[in-house]
């Protein structure tokens, strides 16, 4: 079957964005990095549009800064910690953070999760050990502050704070963007399953990841709660 006018740009835009934008090592380099970033990662869009807010003292959420954001970062709330829930990788995004976050001294974590599937045990238990240890003032951020890094924000009042999951669940909504009727609310659905899993029981949410938590299953069901089996 041939591909649709859709998937057809679609892999243009692939082929288009991972043709450069992966080296600082030169002024023309440089350059070209700076329009990826702006351009195919939209970060001209978060020099003013932040999706900034404290989750507790010295915690916060964010979408992903640039510069001249971490600076004023480093200067307001003293930052030392940035959990970067996008993982690491050899495109803009990531290189121009590093180098951000090594000039103003503030440690930089990579936790990979995902907007669209579920994340491994493996994944899960690592972020919760990083917000429970990360050195405070920390801040947490995907690209748009939405999805990663809403499930994040109820991770960490349900895990780190003990606040009730529905309180929790506050950080998924509109107000930051996240549309739960979207294959982003996968991310809401391991919260879910964690609901039905536990029901009636008092098993916390990272003894749950611990023991009953499968990826593949969770998403499968998330899947069949879609129509989408």
């Amino acid at each position: 079957m041939s591909k649709s006018w859709a998937e057809r740009l679609k892999d243009l835009e692939r082929k288009v964005r991972t043709s450069f934008g992966d080296d600082l090592s030169t002024p023309a380099k440089r350059r070209q990095a700076f329009w990826h970033y702006h351009l195919f990662d939209h970060a001209f869009l978060r020099t003013f549009w932040t999706n900034f807010y404290e989750l507790a003292p010295g915690v916060y959420r964010s979408n992903q800064p640039v510069h001249a954001r971490w600076v004023k970062y480093k200067e307001k709330f003293g930052l030392k910690t940035v959990i970067n829930l996008r993982g690491e990788d050899d495109f803009s995004p990531y290189l121009f953070e590093r180098e951000s976050l090594e000039q103003l001294d503030i440690e930089l974590i990579d936790a990979k999760i995902y907007a669209r599937r579920t994340a491994s045990r493996e994944e899960l238990l690592f972020l919760i050990e990083t917000l429970k240890t990360a050195q405070r003032p920390m801040l947490f951020h995907c690209k748009s502050g939405a999805d990663r890094a809403g499930f994040t924000a109820a991770l960490y009042m349900l895990v780190i704070e003990g606040k009730p999951l529905a309180e929790a669940r506050k950080q998924l909504s509109w107000k930051y963007l996240h549309l739960r009727s979207t294959m982003t609310g996968a991310v809401d659905y391991v919260f879910d399953q964690y609901e039905i899993d536990t029901k009636g029981t008092d098993i916390g949410f990272e003894q749950w990841v611990r023991d009953t938590y499968e990826k593949k299953a969770v998403m499968a069901n998330f899947m069949k709660s879609r129509g989408s089996a």
